[in-house]
């Protein structure tokens, strides 16, 4: 495992209250962290690897601007068609005893994935999977699962497909600040697009996504491009730390300094609980990580 180094974070500005509260207050028992799962998309380019990234309205722990992800819900724990690892198999890889809760946060990462973007992880057999995603009627489904009309397990049945858990790739777990007013246990997953599929923002819901290159963002991390590209009150004149929460840099960084998709999907992770705290830092109040530092000759402060 990499050699973990101290890093500091600017302090996104949805957290600034419920971190000024937190001091003010006094240290009490942090809000229970709901569970969550996030997917990382990639993609080989001709400018380095690229990722998926979308706008989140309101407030997430997530961050501004995030991978697809979201809560764990209740429906996940239903039956559904199951391809590829076992839930026993993903316990293992992420470090737990707790089978059905590995099982929930699978089935809700290849859920929240297709409703945020329309990629479904999903086939009628072990070697295939839908293709043609962004037909009207798949946009029809996506609607009718985000507003949970429909189950997304009942939407797979009905077409006769079930999960493919073999195209997922385990990353890591990130555990909100214990100050924040909403806070998420997150499971990172990666995966490629298959065959055939697009993402697609949702189109009640959706107001920016895109495939991003993460050397760029990386490159551009001090101004305000991505902020301004989005064009939102929230994201206007912002940098990138400033949009996203801690993990999701570190892992843009760690994809921005990778070979491509197969060397970032292969590298050895081990299972560890990241977590930011909240430090300050000569009055200026920061977000402090113990992170592997993965791009070489960065400044040992981020701003």
């Amino acid at each position: 495992m990499p050699q973990l180094a101290r890093r500091l974070f600017v302090l996104p500005p949805e957290l600034e209250g419920a971190a000024q509260n937190w001091l003010e207050l006094g240290e009490r028992t942090p809000r229970t962290a709901r569970y969550a799962s996030s997917v990382v998309l990639l993609r080989d380019s001709p400018t380095g690897l690229e990722t998926w990234l979308g706008y989140r309205p309101g407030s997430s722990p997530l961050g501004v601007v995030a991978f697809p992800g979201g809560s764990l819900d209740p429906s996940d724990d239903d039956p559904v068609g199951w391809l590829g690892p076992s839930p026993q198999y993903w316990a293992e890889q992420m470090g737990t005893d707790d089978v059905g809760l590995a099982r929930r946060h699978v089935v809700g990462a290849i859920r929240e994935l297709f409703e945020e973007t329309g990629v479904l992880l999903a086939g009628p057999d072990a070697s295939s999977t839908v293709e043609a995603n962004s037909t009207v009627d798949w946009m029809r489904a996506r609607e009718a699962v985000a507003a949970q009309e429909k189950s997304f397990t009942e939407m797979l049945a009905k077409r006769g497909l079930s999960l493919r858990t073999d195209l997922l790739k385990p990353l890591v777990n990130w555990l909100s600040p214990d100050f924040a007013h909403t806070r998420f246990n997150t499971r990172y997953f990666a995966a490629t697009v298959p065959v055939n599929q697009q993402p697609s923002i949702l189109g009640s819901k959706g107001v920016w996504g895109r495939w991003v290159c993460a050397a760029e963002a990386i490159a551009l991390r001090d101004t305000p491009a991505l902020g301004d590209e989005i064009g939102q009150a929230n994201t206007m004149g912002l940098t990138l730390g400033q949009l996203l929460v801690p993990g999701s840099e570190i892992m843009l960084e760690k994809m921005s300094a990778a070979n491509g998709c197969i060397a970032y999907l292969s590298y050895k992770r081990k299972a560890h609980v990241y977590q930011a705290k909240l430090v300050d830092e000569g009055g200026i109040l920061m977000l402090e990580v113990e992170a592997a530092r993965t791009v070489a000759g960065e400044p040992q402060r981020e701003r």
